[in-house]
């Protein structure tokens, strides 16, 4: 089933990190777990870990920033 399109606008960061970081992003990728491809495996880790951070309140959404 085809994913549906964001509709979020998105935008594109280049990051740099070590060689078993990435080794461990193929692998959740190639297991099907996450994303299509390694960015997008990171992005969606990312996300994960940012709607963890605010559950626990160590991110707290300013009000002034409109989202």
């Amino acid at each position: 089933m085809a994913r549906a399109k964001n509709t979020v606008e998105t935008v594109q960061i280049t990051i740099s990190t070590t060689n078993r970081v990435r080794e461990l992003l193929e692998k959740l990728t190639e297991e099907g777990l996450y994303g299509r491809n390694v960015a997008e495996t990171a992005s969606l880790l990312i996300a994960e870990k940012m709607r963890e951070m605010r559950r626990l309140g160590e991110i707290v959404d300013d009000p002034r920033d409109g989202d």
